[in-house]
């Protein structure tokens, strides 16, 4: 199966939403809401952004691997 390379982060301070695409070579580990401009970084026990806030987790990790 292939991995999904968009995924839609929200912002966990003011709920903003967008669909990003997520890098395949590199994990994502600070995101700057384009809204708020608060910089989010993964909650304890996730590897990235998107593992955190977006709808769907990064490739490494859809495809079961470690994560970076």
């Amino acid at each position: 199966m292939e991995a999904q390379l968009k995924s839609e982060i929200t912002c966990p301070s003011c709920g903003h939403k967008k669909i990003e695409d997520m890098p395949t070579n590199a994990c994502q580990f600070f995101y700057e809401c384009e809204s708020c401009k608060t910089v989010s970084k993964p909650k304890e026990g996730d590897c990235c952004v998107y593992c955190s806030y977006g709808t769907i987790p990064c490739p490494p990790i859809q495809g079961n691997k470690s994560c970076c």
